[in-house]
């Protein structure tokens, strides 16, 4: 069942984080800091803290030009912890005084969630509230709260609108981002409305809903919000006709079109945008290939599902997280009105910075890609961004089936 999976999962990766802490405590510990020993070095440190914090007393009341959500599905506080000290560790130091880029935010907190009918919300839901600002019954997207699940009839006239609807309506080039399916809960809250964030494609959808003029999840992303900017995830499956063969692995039926009504979403999208300067890309050369300063619309579908883990990415065929939003910003950043950009890191619960201590410490691979788990740390690689907000879900109960999730709602002045 997915209940067993999820604890069989849980205890691999426990398992796999007992293993690196015992390999790592074998290995010689940096000597202690020197002046951590002086009481003035620790009081030195309040009083820089305190210092900085009276500043933010002058409000910065400027209107942002650009905005960047980062969401970290999972990227709870001991995932973050780990991470910062496997980052001290990696630079030499003992790991607990090192600071993310995160941290050097002057406004962070913590923000509890829920869905409406649920105390342990999940990822569509919780979508729906921060993107359109309104609580929502889990397993729906852009509707609200009088909107029921699976129930097709529930839709008409209780959708919301997102904020990145907003900033399209204001002028701003707008993108999404992520490593799940591009119709996946996160970022479909930001362009669908549908009771069910399972109906990625008519053929996932009953025929009493189809009847009743409900639209999928993939045909709302081209058809709801049709000028936007930039595209980047997986997903391909949901585009394209039953048993159309997948570009990537022909010969794999399960990866095969999945759409019942024959449409070719792809297609139509070149189609409809072959007269401006758009790009599609399924594949990380075509991606890395392309000039920005060519490109104004950009599509990039690279898997036909979600785009693997980190530890799992074939770095010939798929783009890091880092690289795709590497080419969005440089896509988006041209519109003189300013941008706004979704980016999502999926799952990072089952991931997360155990799994990285895992290959730091045995397969000894290129530690680059760290900065896809510490997010804000490329942020300081752009001069053009002005605003940007993390989210990231907490889901770090252990092995409960179900447990409390929060929000993590880091906010720069």
């Amino acid at each position: 069942s997915a209940k067993r999976r999820l604890i069989d999962d849980n205890m691999k990766v426990a398992a796999l984080f007992i293993l690196g802490c015992l390999v790592w405590g074998g290995m010689a510990k940096p000597e202690f800091p020197e002046p951590e020993k002086d009481p003035d070095f620790w009081k030195e440190w309040a009083q820089r803290t305190l210092k900085n914090a009276l500043t933010l007393q002058d409000l910065n009341k400027n209107v942002a030009k650009n905005i960047i959500l980062f969401l970290g599905d999972g990227m709870g506080v001991p995932t973050v912890t780990a991470a910062r000290i496997l980052k001290g560790q990696m630079s030499g130091q003992s790991g607990e005084e090192t600071q993310l880029e995160m941290d050097k935010f002057p406004y962070v907190a913590l923000s509890k969630t829920y869905n409406t009918n649920a105390q342990v919300p999940d990822s569509a839901g919780t979508a729906t509230a921060y993107l359109c600002g309104v609580k929502a019954n889990e397993g729906t997207v852009g509707v609200s709260a009088a909107a029921v699940r699976s129930q097709c009839n529930t839709t008409q006239g209780n959708e919301v609108t997102s904020i990145l609807k907003w900033a399209k309506d204001a002028g701003k080039s707008v993108g999404i981002v992520t490593t799940t399916r591009v119709n996946h809960a996160t970022p479909s809250a930001a362009y669908a409305h549908c009771v069910d964030r399972d109906w990625y494609s008519d053929g996932d959808m009953p025929t009493e809903a189809l009847q009743s003029g409900c639209k999928d999840i993939a045909r709302q992303l081209f058809e709801n919000i049709p000028d936007i900017d930039v595209i980047m995830g997986g997903g391909r499956r949901n585009m394209y006709p039953r048993n159309t063969p997948d570009v990537e692995y022909p010969g794999d039926k399960k990866h095969n079109g999945t759409r019942k009504d024959g449409r070719n979403l792809v297609g139509e999208w070149i189609d409809r945008v072959k007269d401006k300067k758009s790009y599609y890309a399924w594949n990380r050369k075509d991606l890395l290939s392309l000039n920005p300063n060519n490109v104004d619309y950009l599509l990039g579908l690279f898997e036909p599902a979600d785009l693997p883990y980190e530890l799992e990415r074939n770095k010939e065929t798929d783009p890091s997280l880092t690289e795709m939003v590497d080419v969005a910003i440089k896509i988006l950043r041209k519109n003189e009105r300013g941008f706004y950009l979704l980016v999502e890191g999926k799952s990072i619960v089952t991931e997360s910075a155990l799994m990285i201590v895992f290959n730091y410490i045995f397969l000894a691979t290129d530690h680059g890609n760290f900065t896809v788990l510490l997010f804000l740390d490329l942020m300081a690689a752009f001069d053009t961004i002005d605003h940007h907000i993390l989210i990231s879900r907490l889901e770090t109960c252990g092995y409960l089936w179900k447990c409390p999730k929060m929000d993590k709602v880091i906010l720069p002045k």
